[in-house]
């Protein structure tokens, strides 16, 4: 019940603007968290250890405070609702596809506030394949892995699973400066998405059928940069038949990364992201069907 009421409240509101421009809202505590024992813990020798330290003190804390607001229901489903990102998601998605209806610029000023690549440079596909790469990615770390986390482990689990996916991306890059620090949250982070976004993947493939899906599924999600994100961004690919991953730039570099579903078609633009949006919204109401039933049983 709590999860299924959750995820309604955030499918109706999302992410109101007017209450978060008054107080923080919880990803913001987070990252101040992280941002603290980044500064105090990152420094000297055996940056690892403390890095390990740092990031189970984070879990600690997240769990703690997890199970506090779980004491009263209430509280508990408007914190559960608050940690979810369908509507936020699909909102920032949709706007993609409706600025880039206007113009390419538009397109590019929009995906870049969803993506972290470079977006001065993007014709209209890549700004389709941004945008969906997106939404495949973020179902599962912002919608599919919560609510998994809080059906392994109640409120505490979620919480503690948004900890680690906000220390992950704030410190879990393989840079001078975390490369050791950030080890413990990224390695963490892989852990807690492992079962999540291969079953996004499942679930995509289930709302969104294709003959063959399956194949290109265990052929392509190897092939990304990273552990879990290849699983549901080959199931979109594969589902919406395009072509999604490929060549990109980050901070001016090109990166040569192959393309996920190579044979899809590769000039996509708003309506293909329009098709991923509706993909989105199946798979919350799958994962509201198995909520349900999950109650029920119970």
């Amino acid at each position: 019940m709590t999860l299924a009421l959750a995820m309604i409240l955030d499918a109706l509101f999302g992410e109101p603007r007017w209450l978060w421009d008054r107080v923080p809202h919880p990803a913001v505590l987070m990252g101040r968290a992280v941002d603290a024992a980044d500064r105090r813990l990152n420094t000297g020798e055996d940056r690892r250890i403390r890095g390990i330290v740092a990031v189970a003190g984070l879990v600690v804390v997240a769990a703690a405070g997890g199970w506090v607001l779980s004491l009263l229901w209430p509280v508990e489903v408007l914190a559960a609702a608050i940690l979810l990102a369908q509507r936020s998601l699909a909102d920032h998605v949709r706007a993609v596809a409706d600025a880039l209806r206007l113009s390419v610029g538009d397109g590019r000023l929009a995906v870049a506030q969803i993506v972290g690549r470079d977006t001065a440079a993007m014709d209209p596909p890549d700004v389709a394949r941004a945008a969906i790469e997106s939404a495949a990615e973020n179902l599962s770390d912002g919608v599919i892995a919560p609510l998994f986390w809080f059906a392994v482990a109640g409120l505490p689990g979620m919480v503690a699973y948004k900890m680690v996916n906000t220390a992950d991306s704030m410190i879990g890059h393989r840079t001078p400066r975390h490369e050791a620090f950030g080890w413990a949250a990224a390695r963490l982070d892989d852990v807690l998405n492992l079962i999540p976004a291969r079953l996004t993947a499942l679930m995509i493939s289930m709302v969104v059928p294709r003959r063959g899906s399956a194949g290109v599924i265990l052929r392509d999600a190897p092939l990304h940069r990273s552990p879990n994100a290849g699983w549901p961004e080959a199931a979109m690919a594969a589902g919406l038949d395009i072509a999604l991953s490929g060549p990109r730039s980050y901070h001016g570099e090109t990166r040569d990364y192959p393309f996920v579903h190579a044979e899809g078609v590769r000039d996509i633009g708003a309506d293909d992201i329009d098709r991923a949006v509706l993909a989105l919204w199946r798979v919350w109401a799958l994962a509201l069907g198995l909520v349900a039933v999950l109650w029920v049983a119970a």
